[in-house]
């Protein structure tokens, strides 16, 4: 290949030319400063970036939200851009339309400018601890001073316009602090100024829910906060104010009290509605039949609500007429519906008693038919107390034996000496009170009294066989026949001193003793073992013997007796 010869005179025309090229190129960036301000030309317009000739080696890329719309751009606009560095690792520019905007209005912000005033800016962006807002420079807006409360979310405040007041200028660090929250409270102050002058209970006022505790929620009634109290939310039954309002809702409240001195006004929700207690008992008659919902079990009864706002008790008691209820969760859950008789109204204290038992007869309303006095009747022994025993007749209806209708003999000392837990025994109806709601039973009246005839079972002088059935330190109980007990006394079981008697004769024990002493009234026979084998005159000296006892003292009622041989047991 050959090349075209060229003359002295071209060639060194073209090295003159290649050389004032490179003079120019290092002349133009001997012109591209770092930090200074230079215009460029926008080339072209992409989705996230400009691209701008600043007239480098290659074109420079600005992010497009350094611009307010890019819809306002056109290609072939001259625009003025920072120059931050001349190439980066590749070899391009780096610039800033937004630096160079900021440099040039430092100086007229700070002619405007000053702490204390009020600007207009636009959020930029979210950093740490709070904004960034454009207003010709950049400000830092602290996340307390965004506003009364501080956000949660500050996202939201992104590429929004307000008005800020600046806090602080740092002429060094060339930075601004601004505040929105001063702003605010400045015109709450004298909003709530108005408002106060303004307002007096009765008022129906519009405000937003601002905060809510366990004990109520406060209300932003424009730039005067009131208190909404849980009492005052509802006319009915609310465990916590969020069942009634959410935050930043907007909710009618009228005002009930103001104090001025103290900036305070307490509100009330339920008051803008009418009183279901005004005339409660033109709706719910005493006597009348409602239905209604359980809402809230204690142990003393259910809580009915019969509208929003009125609820009766029905108290335990009154729940059946026959079922023993001992709370009422065993019969009621709450949520159940369930119908009641109206027993009563207070309308001052806003409560009504309610009965459930009251929508079935009584049946207590027919125990003098079903269980007559004098009648035989037959039940279960339900349950034994100290003092007697419950006889179920029916469910429901139960009738009471008092120990001392247990026996005609014997002195009974507690009921299960005759009968136990589940036993299906007999009795006879003594008494019926159905106001009382109480039926006496008896179990010795349905057999003859033995002491009316004794004087044909027994006669002083009787030489009689019984069994021991107990023994104390005065003598031994010998049961004989028709279940009458004799007292043998210690003085009269043996001819020998007796110490003790269980050294001498013991429970169970067969003996044979004679007929010493028969007292109807105190329904006491005495006997003696020693004078079984007596004659007559020895039988004469034995009872009166037996006779000085009583008088000095010495011998116990029967009954004293048992009482101190079933403590000795």
């Amino acid at each position: 290949m050959s090349f075209p010869e060229f003359s002295e005179t071209t060639q060194g025309s073209l090295i003159m030319s290649s050389v004032m090229e490179e003079l120019l190129e290092d002349a133009s960036f001997e012109n591209l400063k770092e930090g200074s301000i230079i215009e460029g030309t926008i080339i072209e317009i992409r989705q996230n970036e400009v691209v701008v000739d600043i007239g480098a080696k290659s074109e420079g890329n600005i992010v497009g939200h350094e611009f307010v719309d890019l819809g306002d751009l056109e290609i072939g606009q001259a625009i003025e851009v920072f120059l931050e560095k001349i190439e980066d690792k590749e070899g391009n520019p780096v610039i800033s339309f937004d630096k160079a905007e900021q440099k040039k209005n430092w100086e007229k912000i700070l002619s405007r400018c000053e702490e204390g005033t009020v600007v207009s800016g636009r959020v930029k962006a979210k950093v740490k601890g709070g904004l960034i807002v454009a207003m010709g420079v950049d400000a830092f807006l602290p996340a307390s001073q965004i506003d009364v409360q501080p956000p949660k979310n500050l996202d939201q405040y992104v590429g929004q316009t307000y008005d800020f007041k600046v806090l602080k200028i740092n002429l060094d660090r060339k930075n601004i602090v601004v505040s929105r929250r001063e702003l605010i409270e400045e015109q709450r102050h004298v909003k709530r100024q108005k408002l106060l002058a303004e307002v007096k209970p009765g008022d129906v006022r519009r405000g937003t829910v601002k905060n809510i505790t366990d004990y109520g929620a406060f209300i932003d009634l424009d730039g005067l906060d009131g208190l909404l109290h849980i009492t005052d939310m509802s006319w009915g039954r609310i465990s916590h104010p969020s069942e009634m309002v959410k935050i930043s809702e907007e909710i009618d409240v009228m005002i009930i009290e103001v104090d001025r001195d103290k900036e305070r006004v307490s509100l009330g929700l339920k008051q803008t509605t009418s009183n279901p207690w005004d005339d409660i008992e033109k709706r719910y008659p005493v006597g009348g039949r409602i239905e209604g919902k359980v809402v809230n079990l204690v142990p003393y009864g259910a809580f009915i609500e019969l509208e929003e706002g009125v609820e009766g008790l029905v108290h335990v008691t009154e729940l059946s007429w026959t079922k023993r209820i001992s709370k009422p969760s065993e019969v009621l859950r709450v949520g159940d519906s369930i119908a009641a008789v109206v027993l009563g109204i207070q309308k001052d204290d806003q409560k009504i008693s309610l009965g459930v038992r009251q929508l079935d007869t009584n049946p207590w309303d027919m125990v003098r038919h079903n269980y007559p006095i004098g009648a035989r009747v037959r039940g279960k022994v339900r349950n034994i107390t100290t003092y007697g025993a419950f006889i179920e007749l029916e469910e429901g209806i139960d009738g009471m034996v008092h120990v001392s209708d247990m026996s005609w003999t014997r002195k009974i000392n507690h009921p299960s000496e005759m009968i136990k837990k589940g036993d299906e025994i007999d009795a006879q109806v003594l008494d019926v009170d159905p106001d009382q709601q109480r039926i006496s039973l008896g179990l010795k009246q349905l057999a003859t009294d033995p002491w009316e005839s004794i004087q044909t079972l027994y006669r002083i002088g009787d030489v009689v066989k019984g069994s021991v059935t107990k023994i104390t330190s005065y003598g031994a109980f010998v049961e004989l026949q028709d279940g009458i007990d004799g007292l043998v006394h210690i003085s009269q079981i043996s001819e020998d001193r007796v110490e003790k008697i269980k050294d001498v004769i013991q429970t169970g024990e067969e003996v044979s003793a004679r007929v010493i002493k028969i007292d109807r009234d105190e329904r006491r026979i005495g006997l003696s073992i020693k004078a079984a084998n007596y004659n007559a005159e020895e039988l004469a000296a034995e009872a009166a013997a037996y006779e000085s006892l009583k008088e000095g003292g010495d011998l116990m009622s029967l009954g004293d007796i048992l009482d101190e041989a079933t403590k000795e047991d």
